[in-house]
């Protein structure tokens, strides 16, 4: 048959195409067991241990450089791509941003449907990370996804219809889930964002054939001080209650939100989650800077069937950084030490790798896989960091490493249990922080605690420049027995992809420069690479059918650090999204995307009466979370070219009005006054010329 391009048209129609067999995803615990030793993907880290190592080795050092494309699938956004093509009896399954979900033709790559669940674009301004959506779980013969508006959904896997849907969140306030649920003993598992608009965080089952919410366990406190009725009550009354003192989190909620890293160990019957950040950020502000404030930036230990508190490890107590521990959890048995060890790993933001014991919750090792200087080691005493001084900016601002970016982000990691390595998506990127005097809450904006001003990108290009310098990705191959790194890849970028490992000692990486690439599992070295053209954040996945292997991945950059990552790596190149599924012999040609060509904005006569100096602090404040450093953009429109920057009534209609609130951008009157977005008018309009100045500039010749 031939190929087929599924262009703009996709999503323009919930069409379901019921061309599936009756027992489509039939998935159940003892098969996602066994997925850790075949060639399916049946869940969102492959199996329950969340290692995303294939044993599959047909395509392997020697074969790799036949790698084509079998078949790709174009979607109808340019927003980011994060999801993990799920694979089950020759369906795949994915979504797109958004919280689209879509089935294909494992093999041959027909669509076979479609579901869209129509999210009210306005629910794009509570998204702090972009509308992006990591994945679906699948359960006999149910696709369940999280929404970015706050729903679990249940879509019969045959046809895409909606078997159920519950909302899983007060839509009243800024919670979204971006992340894949996961179901364990016919539990739909689920946690939520939203930590830095105001919001208290909580973990959610549900049973899986009805939507019935079976219990809730919430990561922070609540802040009346009453119980809730939920499996977290004696937990929290025991031992997290005391951490926490008075503050800002009373009004905000304390954030804590659980919205992405989970996993779960069969033998135990033990579930992991990973728990994100506080809200504001800064301690001082959020607990008076007392208390460690459980059970932020924690590894919670539950068990599945009722909620019930098993153990919590704190990777920064009381943190005030921004350092989630959400990154990747998965589950390996090691020798350590001479002993067999059942472990735990995470690299979470703060920078320090943990191999933990995941029956008791004892800390066994942690060490910087990254340069850091917020701390100086973990004492294994105690388990705590020990902080560096000033670390807090309690009295002067302090430019620390990592930054809120962290040093590893939400792409995933992945292990292969042969060469004993854990390869980490890990980046080098650092910010200033400093305390911001006067804190008052703003519901439904961003909440840190915060100088935002000292953590703008300098005008100077000579600091611009050195900035740029010490920014960078890297793909590192870490022992995790021996706590170090054993090669590493560097990346010019530093928002890269998810890593894929398979027993073909092959490591696969996508990368912000538009391509995907293998590497040698035992020594880093390249051999094979593939122009995706746009860039990737997305991990991928393998799968086997009739024989050959398959290689997927979503392609489509976005995220919280392409916002960043645009102003300090050029222009962003924004095209739509794809999903691109590679084989040995694989001879498709994927279409060179059609790049639209950048708005031109004719600032003749056009002026502001505005202040550009108070206007860059509200950009910072207010805007640069989806619009960019500099205003760049990233994986939103670059507002030095913006038609709405001609006039300020164009503007006010856009910032002050809501006139685009159907695309995302509602409103800002409740945050701003209009003088004061005249003003961001101006600091833009500064922008606006620089670029043009610059790109008017004659080029020297070379000598």
């Amino acid at each position: 048959m031939n190929l087929i391009r599924i262009g703009l048209a996709l999503a323009l129609a919930a069409t379901v195409v019921a061309c599936q067999k009756p027992d489509a995803g039939n998935v159940d615990g003892k098969r996602i067991e066994a997925a850790a030793t075949n060639g399916e993907w049946l869940s969102y880290g492959k199996d329950y241990s969340e290692q995303r190592y294939s044993p599959l080795d047909k395509i392997n050092a020697t074969t790799v450089k036949d790698l084509g494309l079998a078949w790709f699938a174009d979607f109808d956004t340019d927003r980011g791509q994060e999801a993990t093509p799920i694979m089950v009896d020759g369906v795949l399954y994915t979504t797109t941003a958004w919280s689209k979900v879509f089935a294909f033709d494992a093999k041959t790559g027909k669509q076979l449907w479609t579901w869209d669940p129509k999210v009210d674009r306005a629910k794009g301004f509570d998204a702090c990370c972009d509308v992006v959506n990591r994945g679906v779980a699948i359960w006999k013969g149910r696709v369940y996804v999280g929404t970015l508006d706050g729903r679990l959904v249940a879509l019969n896997a045959g046809d895409g219809t909606v078997a159920w849907s519950v909302q899983t969140t007060d839509n009243s306030k800024p919670y979204t889930i971006t992340g894949a649920p996961r179901v364990v003993k016919d539990k739909v598992l689920i946690g939520n964002g939203g930590a830095e608009y105001g919001v208290r965080g909580y973990i959610t089952a549900y049973d899986a054939a009805t939507g019935k919410q079976v219990w809730r366990f919430y990561t922070v406190p609540n802040p009346t001080g009453a119980p809730d009725g939920a499996a977290s009550d004696k937990v929290m009354a025991e031992k997290a209650n005391a951490t926490w003192s008075d503050g800002a989190w009373k009004e905000s909620g304390g954030g804590g939100t659980a919205w992405d890293a989970m996993a779960y160990d069969p033998a135990l019957d033990i579930m992991y989650f990973g728990i994100g950040n506080g809200n504001p950020w800064n301690h001082m502000k959020r607990s008076g800077g007392k208390g460690d404030n459980l059970f932020l930036s924690s590894i919670l230990a539950l068990k599945p069937d009722t909620g019930e508190y098993v153990w919590h490890y704190q990777t920064t107590p009381g943190e005030s950084w921004d350092y989630t521990a959400t990154q990747h959890i998965m589950l390996a048995d090691l020798k350590i030490a001479g002993q067999d060890r059942k472990v735990l790993m995470q690299a979470p933001k703060n920078g320090f790798f943990y191999v933990i014991d995941r029956a008791t919750g004892q800390l066994i090792s942690a060490e910087p896989y990254a340069p850091i200087t917020w701390a100086t080691k973990v004492d294994m005493a105690t388990g705590r960091p020990v902080e560096a001084p000033g670390a807090r900016y309690e009295t002067k601002p302090a430019v620390i490493e990592p930054g809120p970016l962290g040093s590893h982000n939400w792409h995933p990691m992945a292990f292969n249990p042969k060469a004993g390595l854990v390869y980490i998506p890990a980046q080098v990127a650092a910010s200033a922080y400093g305390d911001e005097k006067v804190y008052k809450h703003r519901q439904g904006a961003m909440n840190l605690g915060l100088d935002t001003l000292i953590m703008g990108l300098p005008s100077d290009k000579a600091q611009f420049a050195a900035i740029k310098a010490t920014t960078s990705g890297k793909l590192v191959a870490w022992d995790p027995v021996a706590q170090k790194a054993r090669w590493t890849v560097n990346h010019p970028h530093f928002w890269n992809a998810g890593i894929l490992s398979t027993a073909g000692g092959l490591v696969f990486q996508g990368s912000a420069g538009g391509g995907f690439t293998a590497y040698d599992a035992a020594t880093g070295a390249k051999l094979w690479n593939y122009r995706t053209q746009n860039s990737v954040v997305a991990p991928a996945s393998t799968y086997e059918l009739d024989g050959e292997q398959y290689v997927a991945l979503m392609v489509g950059y976005g995220g919280a650090g392409a916002t960043f990552a645009s102003a300090l790596n050029g222009d962003p190149v924004r095209t739509p999204g794809r999903l691109m599924v590679f084989k040995l012999g694989g001879k498709a040609v994927a279409p060179d995307y059609k790049v639209p060509p950048k708005p031109k904005l004719d600032l003749a006569g056009v002026s502001s009466k505005g202040d550009a100096t108070a206007g860059f602090a509200l950009f910072q404040e207010n805007c640069v979370g989806c619009h960019g450093g500099s205003a760049v953009g990233g994986y939103l429109a670059d507002l030095r070219v913006s038609q709405m920057l001609r006039t300020e009534a164009d503007f006010k209609s856009v910032v002050i009005d809501g006139a685009l609130r159907s695309k995302g951008m509602v409103s800002f009157a409740k945050y701003m006054t209009p003088k004061e977005a005249e003003d961001i008018r101006a600091y833009l309009l500064t922008q606006a010329r620089a670029i043009q100045t610059q790109a008017a500039a004659p080029t020297k010749p070379a000598a």
